[in-house]
């Protein structure tokens, strides 16, 4: 690896982490165009190693969360598995197309992507916004009792706990599940920025616990993407190697940042660069379609 590929390795990993453990997805998106564009990547080398990216950096934050129980590994595996099929589908359509066909595609994801994260901000302020003052209660009346918590798929639990939501939603499960996998396999990213949505619509988890058990949703998809594409080309591994470990680290920032950076900051400057980078590919891409 050269010193200049070495240079503009270190803050591009840097980066994606930092969005993969901060956000829970959407970061892992960047890591095509700045294969392709940075680092000289071809389209489809470009898909096939932002798996290896988006796995390594996935690792990292899941170990994160998980320690400070933020992730929900019956679900998450369910969810997971699930969308297994997808992700090999993706795999095989993604490596039949054209690379300027692949880059147009992945350029409108990518507005996709930059629109929900803007959207899921819109309605967390929205949810968020200022409570009608409560009455003072008065001490000789019994307090309230307190809200029942949300499932937990926790097999300690398992007496106790209501009927999964995985079981009671079967058909949403599996179409979300599918839909995450067909878009892992196809431009190698995570899918995060679809997972956590799901998550906390579909299964009702908390935004902290759903960015926790996105993570290994994404490294299922993204280890079966990546089966998948194995001996279907070469791949730069020290070039990968590089960069997966700056995303490591970065997502391990970036889980830290959860508590100590404003969400809705992150979450804005994200989606600019990310319209940025999409319209300059598109610019590019579009010409030789």
């Amino acid at each position: 690896m050269s010193v200049l590929l070495a240079l503009a390795t270190l803050p591009c990993g840097l980066l994606i982490g930092l969005l993969l453990g901060a956000l829970g997805g959407g970061g892992s998106v960047l890591a095509v165009p700045a294969l392709v564009g940075l680092l000289g990547q071809s389209p489809h080398e470009a898909t096939a190693g932002a798996l290896v990216v988006v796995a390594v950096g996935a690792v990292s934050g899941l170990v994160c969360h998980a320690r400070a129980g933020r992730v929900r590994w019956v679900s998450g595996a369910v969810f997971g598995a699930l969308g297994t099929a997808g992700s090999y589908v993706g795999s095989r359509w993604s490596a039949a197309l054209r690379p300027d066909v692949l880059m147009t595609a992945f350029a409108g994801l990518m507005l996709v992507v930059a629109a929900m994260l803007v959207w899921r901000e819109v309605r967390t302020g929205r949810a968020a916004g200022p409570t009608p003052t409560q009455p003072l209660r008065d001490p000789a009346q019994p307090a309230t009792p307190a809200a029942p918590l949300a499932p937990s798929d926790d097999p300690a639990d398992a007496g106790t706990a209501p009927r999964p939501v995985l079981l009671s939603r079967p058909v949403r499960v599996v179409v979300t599940a599918s839909a995450v996998g067909l878009l892992t396999g196809f431009f190698g990213v995570g899918g995060g920025f679809v997972v956590v949505p799901a998550l906390t619509l579909v299964l009702g988890l908390d935004m902290p616990v759903a960015i926790g058990t996105s993570l290994l949703i994404i490294l299922i998809n993204s280890l079966t993407a990546l089966g998948t594409r194995a001996g279907t080309g070469s791949l730069d591994w020290r070039l990968l190697a590089g960069f997966a470990a700056c995303a490591a680290i970065g997502s391990h920032l970036g889980n830290r940042l959860t508590t100590r950076l404003r969400p809705r900051t992150l979450t804005t400057a994200f989606a600019t660069l990310v319209t940025v980078l999409a319209v300059t590919m598109a610019s590019t891409a579009l010409p030789h379609l």
